[in-house]
Formats: C-alpha cells, structure tokens, sequence
C-alpha cells in the first residue's frame, strides 16, 4: 500500500496563517484507492493473487499521475518478462467497480465524492467517507470515442491549464493573471501537483489566487462562532490591518464571480455565476447558494421545511453559513474550482 507523505518545507510566500492552514489541509487531503486489474486481460503467467493495489491518493492529483506507480507495483510483482514487454501503458483506462467510465481529468478528490454522493441514491448502500473506492483498471482497448482524448498526464495537464485559466477569467474578468506568468510558473504549478508539493504549487498559485484579508473598512467583526475551523477565519490573519487599509483588490470578497460547480448524483453538473457578496452588501453564503439554485433540495429558512440533501466540499460536509468568497479563496482545488457535491439526506441521517 503506498501514501504520500506531506512535505512541510518553509514557504517561500507571504499568506495569512489561517488561509495556509485550511490550504495545506486541503492539500494533503487523501482518499483511499482499491485498484483491480481486470482478471479477463490479465496476460498469461500472471500472479492472479496479487492483481489488486492499494493506496492513499492524493485528492488533489489525477488518475493519469498514479499510472507509473501502478505500472511499477505490476511489473514487479503481478507481471512475467514477457507480459512486462507486451502492456502498453497507454492503453490503460479505468472504471468504477459500477462500470462507469472515470473521468481520468477530474481531480481524484472530486471522483471520490461524486462516488459519494451516487451512493446516496442507492437504497441500500450507506455514504461513507472511510470506503475505499474501488476502481478496475483495464489494460486493452480504451474506448477512445468516449475517452476524447488518450489518458495521459500530458493531456491532463493540457486540462488542468484550461480549468485554472477559466477560473481566472471566471475570478476577474480576464486572464490576464495566468497568461502573465511564465512559461516555467505555469510548468511549476503542474510539477506541484505530480511531486505532491504544496510550497512549488503555491509560490505561483498565490500570484492568480485571491486572499482572505478583509476589503472594507467597515466590516464587522467576526461573531464568536467565526473561530470554528467550518467557517471564515478571523480577519486577525497576519496582513489585515483591522480595518485600517484601503480596499485590497486581491481579496477574495473583491472578485467579480466565484469559480464554483454543484454535482448532483448520477445527474448533471450545473455552473452559474456565483458573486461573493449579495445585492444587500451581505457576503454570499452557502446555504444562500444551494437554495438559489436547488431550493427543493434546500428549502428557504422560512419555508419551515428540512434539508432534503447536504454538500460536500473537499470530502468535508460543508456548513450552510460558510461563505462562497472563503471557499473560494481556501477550499477550492488545485484548479481553482470549489466542486460542491450534493448527496441525498436518508430517514435517520442529519447533517447540517
């Protein structure tokens, strides 16, 4: 079984204390993996006992990126001389153990909790966050019509590039933030994620991301509850001057939209335009969010009617008085997307 061990090197960029924090335990988010080759291509001589490989991935890494190790673990010990010269790496493509075509260009995390969150539709299969997802790894002819494009960590980083510059554009209007760093910043933001290395991601990731230092003067501050690690920190993060400074244009309340898509089970996915803060000058919040856009899910406050779904967001069940600019700003993956997934609420469950 192979995890990958968080590095915690000094960072090289100036951030509020508590944004690296939620940050870096983004980062060094895990999910377990159960990877099955498939027993009708296994090639002749192999050990047929050992065919499965376990792991803690990386939930902010992709698929594609774990093919060398896997590859590595069944060269080693699964496949023969002559099975190890015949596999084609590049025919490797993977499945739910439901029979589902992975997304290879989704982070793992997000394929995780749209696996979650599918089981909720089940009658009787119970949500857990501690169930390996089982994935069956196919070793001959992908399905290259559904696939698009061939798996590879190239073409994934061709995708993750073009998910982080529709966020930017997304964030501010342009992407003038992305197409102004060079050539080695962008290759050093994809060689954070394949080395697990949060200081090389952020050292540039900081420069197109916004902040959480507070933008007006006249903000309130934060209620006692503020303190709990499920909502906003406190603007008494090294940097904010309580108050005192002028409007920061990097915060993450100053940012024309927030970067944000809502998964359903086996349903679509949904995209809208999600301001930081409302018409009424209030910041935007998550529960304000949902019951916008789903409000049979999540009825108004006034309707007096229960939560019929949660949301989860970087595997975590999200707190509806969150707010959209905080986890745009501290809860968004490595591409810049905050990926709201919405299970459904059984008899029996509660959550927030």
């Amino acid at each position: 079984m192979s995890t990958y061990a968080p590095r915690h090197s000094p960072s090289a960029f100036s951030t509020p204390a508590s944004t690296t924090l939620f940050r870096r335990l983004t980062w060094e988010g895990t999910v377990p993996l159960e990877i099955r080759v498939d027993p009708k291509e296994l090639p002749a001589n192999s050990d047929r006992g050992l065919e499965c490989y376990y792991l803690q991935a990386p939930r902010v890494s992709y698929l594609p990126l774990l093919v060398p190790e896997i590859k590595r673990y069944l060269l080693d010990v699964v496949f023969d001389e002559n099975a190890a010269r015949v596999v084609k790496e590049e025919d490797w493509w993977f499945e739910s153990e439901e029979g589902n075509l992975l997304k290879w260009h989704w982070p793992i995390g997000l394929i995780y909790d749209n696996h979650t969150i599918s089981q909720s539709t089940r009658p009787n299969a119970m949500p857990s966050v501690f169930t390996p997802l089982r994935l069956v790894l196919h070793l001959v002819s992908p399905p290259t019509e559904k696939l698009l494009l061939s798996p590879s960590a190239e073409a994934c980083k061709q995708a993750f590039m073009g998910q982080l510059k529709e966020a930017d554009f997304i964030r501010w209007g342009n992407t003038k933030r992305m197409t102004g760093l060079r050539k080695a910043e962008q290759d050093g933001l994809w060689e954070g994620i394949k080395e697990h290395n949060f200081d090389e991601y952020w050292r540039v990731a900081s420069k197109i991301t916004p902040t959480t230092v507070p933008t007006r003067s006249n903000s309130p501050p934060p209620p006692p509850s503020s303190t709990s690690l499920h909502t906003r920190p406190p603007s008494a993060d090294p940097g904010s001057s309580g108050g005192n400074s002028g409007p920061d244009r990097d915060s993450a309340a100053s940012v024309r939209n927030v970067p944000v898509r809502i998964y359903l089970p086996d349903g679509p996915i949904l995209q809208d335009l999600v301001p930081p803060v409302l018409d009424d000058g209030t910041m935007h919040t998550l529960a304000a969010f949902l019951t916008a856009r789903l409000p049979l899910l999540f009825p108004p406050p006034d309707a007096g009617k229960p939560n019929l779904a949660y949301a989860i967001i970087q595997g975590v069940v999200a707190p509806p008085d969150a707010e959209m600019a905080w986890l745009g700003a501290c809860m968004a993956g490595a591409d810049g997307w905050v990926n709201v997934c919405v299970g459904l609420l059984r008899e029996g469950m509660r959550y927030p």
